[in-house]
């Protein structure tokens, strides 16, 4: 018998909600790839053990102060879960960690690494459509010869879209590895081995895509090889 102990630590932030729902689908996915996994957030941001992996999830609007100081403030802001998710993504890109951001996680990477957002995309968007949802109606073109590549098995596929917000100028050592059809950053990554990903949309509500369900495979392999 497999002692649990022994089984990859991977820490899901998020906020303090009653409905943490993005939380229970991205659970789902970990635990399906064989690792445990913890929730992290502002009320209970301490992991019961040391982490060998991260997913930032997805939530509230990330604070433009960090990013812009003169911006307007144009929608429902956590600062209490920026302050901690800002903490931990440092901290874990000081470690080595492996690290998942999902649409606010993907941004808020960006931002930790010295780079900025969109705060509003419906000023830049002309092919593609404001509507949120969490079905597959947007295009995501995938660029070549990057992981995400590696990971999606293709270069178009159709992914889902809940935010307003996107990646404008790159933080320190990403690259982008998927556009939309507005050309509106869908994917950063970090070159390399170690696996440090951006997506803009959200794979735990599309488990239903192999491609999707790798994103998290290769999380916890890299979680698993780190150890």
């Amino acid at each position: 018998m497999t002692d649990a102990n022994n089984k990859p630590l991977i820490g899901v932030t998020g906020g303090d909600s009653r409905l943490p729902i993005a939380w229970w689908f991205i659970r789902w996915a970990l635990q399906r790839c064989g690792v445990r996994v913890c929730h992290l957030t502002p009320r209970n941001p301490a992991p019961p053990a040391a982490l060998d992996g991260i997913v930032v999830s997805g939530g509230d609007d990330i604070d433009p102060s960090l990013y812009l100081p003169d911006a307007l403030e144009t929608a429902p802001m956590d600062a209490a879960r920026d302050r901690m998710e800002i903490e931990i993504l440092k901290r874990v890109l000081d470690g080595g960690l492996p690290v998942l951001g999902i649409c606010r996680g993907a941004q808020l990477l960006n931002v930790v690494l010295g780079g900025s957002l969109h705060t509003d995309l419906r000023r830049i968007r002309q092919h593609t459509s404001n509507r949120r949802t969490p079905l597959p109606r947007k295009t995501l073109l995938v660029e070549p010869e990057t992981r995400l590549a590696d990971l999606m098995g293709k270069p178009r596929m159709r992914i889902n879209s809940l935010h307003h917000q996107a990646i404008s100028e790159l933080g320190k050592g990403l690259v982008v590895s998927g556009r939309d059809l507005d050309g509106i950053v869908q994917a950063v990554e970090q070159p390399g081995e170690r696996f440090i990903v951006g997506v803009q949309w959200h794979p735990e509500y599309l488990p239903y895509f192999s491609s999707q369900r790798g994103i998290f495979k290769a999380l916890c392999q890299a979680a698993q090889q780190r150890r």
